[in-house]
C-alpha cells in the first residue's frame, strides 16, 4: 500500500483551540496549543498550565487536574514532566 493510498480517506484537521480567561483583566479569548505551557508534577500543587494574556500581557497560571491534562495533551499542548527527587 502506498502512502497516498493510506492517507486517501483522511481529511484536513483544524488545529485545536482552547478557550481561556485572564484572571487579571477578565478578558476571554482563544489560544492555540503553542500558546499554552503545561507542567505535570508529582502532585496537584505542582501540576498546572500557564499562558500569557493577549489583552493585558499578564502571565497566568492555573491548576490542571487529570481531565485538563488529558484535554490539553490530546489537543497538542506539549507537557513538561517534573521528576521527583529520590
Amino acid at each position: 500500500m502506498s502512502v497516498a493510498a493510506a492517507f486517501a480517506g483522511m481529511r484536513n484537521v483544524s488545529p485545536a483551540v482552547f478557550r481561556a480567561c485572564c484572571p487579571d483583566c477578565r478578558a476571554r479569548f482563544e489560544l492555540a496549543a503553542s500558546a499554552l505551557r503545561l507542567v505535570v508534577g508529582a502532585s496537584s500543587r505542582t501540576t498546572f498550565y500557564s499562558f500569557t494574556c493577549p489583552e493585558c500581557g499578564v502571565s497566568a497560571r492555573k491548576p490542571a487536574g487529570e481531565r485538563i491534562v488529558e484535554l490539553l495533551t490530546s489537543g497538542g499542548v506539549r507537557a513538561l514532566r517534573l521528576h521527583s527527587a529520590v
